[in-house]
């Protein structure tokens, strides 16, 4: 034998009893030691609703709110108003591609992806089947949460093959809205109804950053969800109306500001994750969005009043007057209720001074939104009381629904009272008397000065003032209030308000089943399914 065989003969030889040896260290090689092989579910939950709070609990969590809560829906139902600067495509009819985007990206993308899994390891086969009943039917409501927004976003989304990629499902079929919410409902009455205080669910109370574990408080945000959605679709589907906001009232509902859904901020430890991401948008040396507020929703709380005392009490808590708001710190120049003065919308800097009549400073000239409400570590509102309230009361002039007790008018009387005091939950000195409010109602009776469907839906436009993308959604359906549409040269609607968002690009482009199953055509003035409203 040539020392060449030999050499191949000893080499093979070696090789044989190498791979011979099945042994557990050699296992051991090929896992790596720092991976993780078990998720901490509790973790992936409070994750999950801070990611329903800006949308982000991994990246930028303003990014969302800045580009299409704020940057959208606040300009388009005229809250807020914007001449330059910042991201403004509401205001003025324009297009901005992140805007579009961000829901898509952000929901599936975070709070979806974490809720998803905290429902796939609880259910059937997970390693904590059957251990986390509460947490599961938590995470099932925050998904119908964020499900919901992002069909009222675009109209039709992938739904039911969505967030399988793990099963190979890379390009999701899109799902008709009109199957979509009927489904939501669905999930919300099975899981509202699971959730109790003798289920065992260890971490649940220190996971959950609602509501501290209280299951009552839960019980009542799925309720009232369930009757949000259900209004939602009472032009178009009435008999699945009727019967969920029945279903909804019977449950229980939300009863005060203390069932608020809010999820708690803090300053820290990151400025990414845990900070408010509205805040941070408008915050001078962070995000530094105008903070203008419109023209219409200032003269709606002066509502032509002649005393300071006659203007709506919320005037002063959502405007901090005018003032100018920098590094330096908050400076008021004006906090007289009867001069604030909003800025109108759809105008630029050189349309202002020609609607003005001459050269103006816009700090000095217009209504900014309160710097006490936008702290960093302001609490992030997902659903008050006030709209449960407002939602029985138009259920009961519509007659939609059984079982809602009291009078539209009481519901209406106590939405108002609930939507004015729940500032102080922003801060204590934000604070209404009850004989505030009284004094309101009887300076504006329940029915007298307009029709009561419209006074219930412009006092919900204002009740969800921060919460601009219900806003817009509510204001889509009932067509309350009545707002005058702006026409800024080259803007992409021909002077209509905008009616959904396009879907991005990238989903366009790549997901085969788009052209066969989205709402078509995708420009903005589409009209999804529930949208029927003049």
């Amino acid at each position: 034998m040539n020392i060449r065989n030999k050499f191949l003969t000893a080499v093979l030889a070696g090789s044989l009893s190498f791979f011979s040896c099945d042994t557990e260290d050699l296992h051991d090689l090929n896992v790596n030691p720092q991976a993780v092989d078990e998720i901490d579910l509790n973790f992936m939950f409070t994750a999950a609703q801070l990611g329903s709070a800006s949308g982000g609990s991994s990246g930028d969590n303003r990014y969302i709110d800045w580009r299409t809560n704020i940057g959208m829906s606040a300009y388009l139902i005229q809250h807020l108003a914007n001449a330059g600067g910042g991201i403004a495509p509401g205001d003025k009819y324009t297009e901005n591609f992140e805007s579009n985007n961000a829901p898509f990206e952000f929901f599936y993308g975070d709070a979806l992806k974490n809720i998803s899994e905290v429902i796939r390891q609880t259910g059937p086969g997970g390693y904590d089947e059957g251990n986390k009943i509460n947490t599961r039917n938590a995470a099932r409501i925050m998904r119908v949460l964020n499900f919901h927004r992002l069909t009222d976003f675009y109209g039709n989304i992938p739904y039911f093959d969505a967030l399988q990629g793990m099963d190979g499902v890379f390009f999701p079929e899109y799902d008709p809205q009109s199957e979509i919410y009927p489904h939501l409902l669905q999930e919300l009455e099975e899981a509202t109804a699971a959730i109790s205080a003798s289920n065992p669910d260890d971490g649940f109370a220190r996971a959950d950053i609602i509501y501290d574990g209280d299951v009552t408080k839960w019980k009542r945000f799925g309720y009232s969800l369930m009757l949000r959605l259900a209004m939602r679709v009472s032009e178009v589907a009435p008999q699945l109306a009727n019967e969920y906001v029945t279903k909804a009232i019977a449950g229980g509902v939300m009863q005060s500001n203390d069932d608020n859904a809010f999820v708690p901020m803090s300053e820290g430890p990151s400025l990414w994750i845990n900070q408010n991401g509205i805040s941070r948008a408008f915050f001078p040396g962070d995000g530094g969005q105008p903070s203008y507020m419109s023209e219409t929703l200032i003269n709606w709380l002066k509502g032509g009043a002649t005393a300071a005392d006659e203007v709506d009490p919320r005037l002063m808590i959502l405007s901090g007057g005018i003032a100018d708001w920098s590094a330096v710190g908050w400076t008021p120049f004006n906090t007289n209720p009867l001069e604030q003065k909003g800025m109108p919308n759809g105008f630029d800097a050189a349309g202002l001074e020609e609607l003005e009549g001459g050269p103006i400073d816009q700090v000095s000239t217009y209504s900014r939104i309160n710097y006490l409400l936008l702290q960093r570590d302001s609490p992030y509102m997902l659903m008050n009381y006030a709209e449960s309230a407002f939602l029985q009361a138009e259920a009961l002039e519509r007659g939609i629904g059984s079982g809602i007790p009291g009078t539209a008018e009481e519901h209406y009387s106590q939405g108002v009272k609930e939507a004015m005091q729940m500032y102080t939950f922003f801060d204590a000195s934000l604070e209404v008397s009850d004989a505030e409010v009284t004094a309101y109602l009887d300076r504006h009776p329940y029915g007298v000065e307009k029709p009561a469907l419209e006074m219930i839906g412009e006092q919900m436009w204002v009740s969800k003032f921060f919460n601009w993308w219900e806003a817009w959604s509510d204001w889509r359906r009932t067509g309350y209030p009545v707002l005058t549409p702006t026409n800024y040269p080259g803007n992409v609607t021909q002077g209509q308000i905008m009616r959904k968002l396009r879907y991005p690009a990238a989903e366009v482009a790549t997901n085969e089943n788009f052209q066969a199953g989205a709402t078509l055509p995708d420009i903005f003035t589409t009209r999804v399914w529930w949208d029927t409203a003049d």
